[in-house]
Parts: C-alpha cells; structure tokens; sequence
C-alpha cells in the first residue's frame, strides 16, 4: 500500500513540475511577446507597416495553431506517448520518422503553394487594402518573405510533440521565446521596414527548430526517409486530428473576420487592423496567464472525474474553476475599461505610435474587456465538454459564434467604427458563454449557478469600487499608482463584500505548500 501511494506521489510531482516548467515558459513567452508589439508599435504605429506585419503574419500563426493546438495536442502526443509506453523503441522512432516524412512534405507543398498565391491571400483576408495599391503590395511582398516560416515552425511544432511524449518538456517549452528575442533584436537592429520583421520572424522560426534538434538526437532519433500510409499510427493520427482541427479552423477564422472587417478603410478609419491587435494582444495577456493555465490544470481532474462518473466532484470542481476565473478577470475587465487610454499610452505610446494611435487602439481595448470573463470561462467550460468525451458541442457553438460575429460585426462598424468590431467579439463571446454555461447546466443537471450567480454579483461589485478608485488616483498621480492602489483595494472590498473565493484560493496555495512539503519531508 505504502509503494502505491509513494509512486502516485511521484507521479503527482513529475506532472506538477512539468507544469511549473510549461506556466513558467509561458508566462516569459507573453512579457517577451509584450515587448515584441511594444517594439513594434513604437516602430511603426498603426499605419502602413503594421498593418502589414499583422496580416501577412497571421498566416503563419494559423499554422503554428493549427499544428500545435490541433495536430500536436489532440493527436500527436497522445498517438507517440502510447507507442513509447506499449511498443518497442524500433517501432517508437519508425512512427516518429512516418509522421515526420508526410509533415515535411505536407508543409513544404503548403509553403510554396503560399508564396505562389499570396496575392489571392492577402486580397482574401484584408480586401479592404485593395483599394490602397501601396499597402497591399507591402502585404503581399511580407507575406512571401516569411511564408517559409511555415516550414520551420511546423517542423519545432512537431519535434515538440515528441520531446513531450518522451517526456521532455524544458527545451521545447522555452523555445517559443527565441521567436519574440528574434523579432525584437532584429527590428532594432535593422530598423524601420519590411527587412528587420521578416528576417526576425525567419530566424526565429529557424531557432525555435534548431534548439530542439540535438535534444531530439540525443534521445535516440535518427532520420530516415520512411513513408507509410497505411501505418496504424499514422491513421490513428489522422483520425484524432481532424475533428480538433475543424473546431481549431472555426475559431481562426473569427479572427480573420476582425481582420477582414478591420481592412476597410473608408468605413472603420486607417490602421483598424493594427489597432484590433494591439489592444486585442492587451486582452490575451491575462487570459494567457491565467485563464488558460487554469482550464490546462483543471483537464486533468475534469477527466479523472468524469472517468470515476464522480458527477459531484465535478461539479464542484466547475463550480470553483468559474469562480476563480471571474474573481481573476472581473477586475482586470474593470481596470482595462477605466484606465485604457493611460495603459495603450504608457505601454505602446511613443515613437511612430501618435495620439491617434493611442485613441483607437484606447477605444478598441475599452470594447474588448467588456468580454474578458466571458472569454475565461468560456475556456473553463470548453475543458469539462472535452472531459465528457464532447467535442461536437463546443464546435457548434464556435459555428454560431462566427456567424454571431459577422453579423454583429456589419452592424456595429458604422455607428462605432474600430470600437464597433472590438463591442462584436465581446458580444460573441458573452452569447457563447451563456450557450455553454446554460447547455452544461442541463447535461450535469445544475451545477450551483445560484452559488456561480451570487459569487459574480460580489465580485462584481468589488471589482467597480476598485475601478472608481484607479480611476481617482489615475486623475491625480499616474497609471502605475493606479494599479497598486487599485490592487490594494480589490483586496480590501473582497473582504468587504464577503467574497470567499480570496480566502478560496489562499487556503489552496496553503494546502498545496503544505502538501508540498510534507512529499518534500517523506520523501527526504
């Protein structure tokens, strides 16, 4: 009994510092990724370059998405991790060279498949720059340039996938980070235009695969051009890989609908695509930090519950995780909405990013934050559908979202202009939520909404009295008093109006420490 529960503990604290290792690389990855637009914004403001970057951009990013969030996670690693655990190492590296044969050609087809049809792109997902000959020609010559930035981050995707389900995760974790060092160094060092961009996000991707490699190497791999389509691995790839991708491919394409909506000049005014970036990688930073590290570490325990039909538990578990999310996003939504022009303008401002830079992208984060916790807990919900073996649901939800968006998008851009498209996604996003929320509810057959209701009411409330006190001491000292102040009060006003998710969360890290140490101490 005793060596049962010793080895769950180690197994408990190889995955707790896997996922230490992972947050920690994450959260460099977004301060880097920070400096990276605040370089950029600085550089080039909203205007012509920017925009540019931004579109031409998106496409590899789609990939990289697609590869690591779809292909990677939902099938690469699950696929690998098994023929490690069950098959001989032979039969481990012979799949490992399958899958990295048809990825090589797959990628490299789409690679010079792109470069070829980049003007159709460009023109397809930014039509609004046809109208402007010098701005889509700057859109198209950059989208060429690091077109081949496909092939190297689908290759550093892919041997990811691999180190992970060899269990080596530091490497490949901390190896996105070289993309954003890349791109910051490069475009101070080479300066204003198209050259420094590309050349960082080139070198990055190339740096990204090359840190990799000996590691790889080191673990026992060796190249060989094996190709098999009839390899169970492979079909069992295949299989689990295209239904994540379709729901991966839907939400990918919100975003482009912003950035197609956000090209017409005439309508939402110039630079409404940078803009839409900027303030949109704003909002991203503490759902990056927070949200997602939150559904991530919560999967696991959905899963488990929903394995054991422990209904309860996972109820409670749900219960929590929202609330948790809401007492972390409540109040950044608050702060964002009061203090958006001082942050785009301490942040961003300076440079080539004039006050009009500051103004639109001040509006367009003001718009976005009114959905941030709808986001976050769309997350939350998302990770137990996927626990229930559901995957259907949370697709059709995201279908709805986009035809939502779109909709929501042509109506609001005239009255609201930039501001317009940023209020669309919070609308879709808020109505998403509430399908899931409402939907889950049914299937579990309620999970303490009165609990979840009350809960955001309270910390609905604190997180308002926070906000009007930044906002006075904003008026009267600066943004970053602000903050603290605003922080302090948070505190103060949970207490106040009682909301026991402060008192939730330090009885967890107390817990956590404690158990912690106590391993620590047996295992000593």
């Amino acid at each position: 009994m005793s060596t049962s529960k010793y080895s769950l503990g180690s197994h408990n604290q190889a995955v707790a510092h896997s996922a230490t290792v992972i947050s920690l690389a994450t959260l460099v990855s977004r301060i880097l990724g920070f400096i990276r637009d605040m370089v950029i914004a600085r550089l080039f403001g909203v205007y012509l370059q920017a925009q540019a970057f931004v579109i031409a951009f998106r496409i590899p990013n789609l990939f990289r998405e697609f590869l690591g969030e779809g292909a990677s996670n939902a099938a690469i690693v699950p696929v690998l991790s098994e023929y490690n655990l069950k098959h001989s190492k032979e039969e481990f590296w012979e799949l490992v060279n399958i899958l990295l044969n048809v990825l090589l050609v797959m990628l490299s087809v789409i690679t010079i498949l792109g470069i070829i049809f980049s003007p159709l792109i460009v023109r397809m997902i930014a039509p609004g720059f046809i109208a402007f000959p010098e701005k889509l020609e700057a859109t198209i010559r950059l989208n060429r340039i690091i077109f081949p930035y496909i092939l190297l981050i689908g290759l550093a995707v892919y041997t990811m996938a691999v180190l992970n389900s060899l269990k080596n995760f530091t490497v490949s974790a901390f190896a996105p980070c070289l993309l954003n060092i890349s791109i910051i160094i490069c475009a101070l060092l080479l300066g204003e235009g198209i050259r420094g961009l590309a050349t960082g996000i080139l070198l990055g991707g190339l740096l990204q695969l090359a840190v990799q490699v000996p590691v790889l190497y080191k673990k026992g791999f060796h190249f060989k051009p094996l190709f098999n389509f009839k390899h169970p691995g492979l079909i069992q790839v295949k299989r689990l890989m295209l239904p994540r991708l379709a729901s991966s491919g839907i939400y990918q394409l919100n975003n482009f609908v912003d950035s197609i909506f956000g090209s017409f000049i005439a309508i939402v005014g110039d630079g409404g695509v940078a803009v839409l970036y900027f303030a949109y990688r704003l909002i991203q930073f503490p759902i990056g930090i927070f949200s997602n590290a939150l559904s991530q570490a919560v999967l696991p325990t959905f899963s488990t519950q929903a394995l054991e039909q422990d209904r309860e538990s996972l109820k409670l578990t749900l219960s929590w995780a929202l609330r948790a999310v809401f007492f972390a996003l409540l109040p950044t939504s608050a702060i964002f909405m009061v203090l958006a022009n001082p942050l785009v303008s301490a942040l961003f401002g300076g440079g080539k990013f004039d006050f009009n830079s500051r103004l639109l992208t001040g509006n367009a984060l003001f718009f976005y934050s009114i959905g941030l916790s709808a986001y976050g807990g769309t997350k939350i919900l998302q990770s137990c559908f996927f626990a229930l073996k559901d995957t259907v649901t949370p697709a059709k939800i995201a279908f709805l979202t986009l035809v939502m968006n779109v909709i929501f998008n042509a109506i609001l851009m005239f009255p609201l202009k930039i501001g317009g498209l940023a209020l669309a996604t919070s609308f879709s996003g808020i109505i998403t939520f509430l399908f899931l929320f409402f939907i889950l509810s049914r299937r579990l057959d309620g999970f303490g909404e009165r609990k979840i209701f009350y809960s955001f009411l309270r910390i609905l409330a604190a997180s308002s009295c926070m906000a009007a006190v930044s906002f006075l001491v904003s008026r009267a000292l600066n943004v970053g008093w602000a903050l603290f102040c605003g922080a302090l009060s948070y505190i103060i006003f949970c207490f106040l109006f009682g909301v026991t998710e402060l008192k939730e969360l330090m009885h967890w890290l107390t817990l956590r420490n404690t158990r912690q140490s106590l391993w620590s101490d047996r295992r000593n």
